[in-house]
């Protein structure tokens, strides 16, 4: 696994949605890439203070747990749209009691299956997520990578649309708020 790609406090990234991801899958697999993990089930839990300083100030907590891989990582976003830190942690239950304790709320969990391949300086990053689709996560520690994209053949296999993540993709923003009013219902009823 090469820890490499993930050193730094800024990481280029743009996500799309997977027109094809039978194509794209060979595609990349046709460039004979380093596989760090196939297949794993990876959830992401989001945390803010009450008041939603973090999301106003344009930042982001979250403690994200891979499986069966074993990776656990305390991850912060933002304020800059490209600025990421992350860091492994040995236990996450821990680390969100602590959060929890410290007045922090969890605001979203979203769970999907994760792939992650490197191809020199980059890495592409394939994820499932039941009743949305297929993304892919096309990243970097350098900035001046996307035009090395255009050229690769997996291109076509992207929606002819603008990059897509999870603070503005309209229909994976709304199946989350679905799923947390469907969550607060059912905690609801059983009071």
């Amino acid at each position: 696994m090469s820890q490499a790609h993930f050193q730094g406090r800024f990481e280029v990234e743009f996500k799309y949605q997977l027109t094809d991801r039978p194509a794209f899958l060979k595609a990349l697999l046709a460039l004979n890439p380093e596989i760090m993990l196939e297949d794993n089930l990876e959830q992401d839990r989001y945390f803010d203070t009450p008041d939603d300083a973090l999301a106003q100030a344009g930042k982001s907590l979250a403690i994200r747990t891979i499986q069966p891989s074993g990776i656990q990582l305390w991850i912060v976003k933002g304020p800059e749209k490209d600025r990421c830190e992350a860091v492994t942690i040995n236990d996450a239950d821990k680390a969100v009691s602590m959060l929890l304790t410290m007045n922090y709320r969890q605001i979203l969990v979203i769970t999907k299956r994760r792939s992650i391949y490197f191809i020199g300086p980059f890495h592409v990053t394939l994820d499932h997520l039941a009743e949305i689709g297929d993304f892919a996560e096309l990243a970097s520690n350098c900035s001046r990578w996307q035009i090395s994209w255009d050229f690769l053949p997996m291109r076509r296999s992207l929606a002819p649309t603008e990059p897509c993540t999870p603070g503005t993709c309209r229909q994976y923003t709304q199946h989350n708020q679905r799923m947390q009013l469907n969550d607060r219902q059912t905690r609801l009823a059983h009071l």
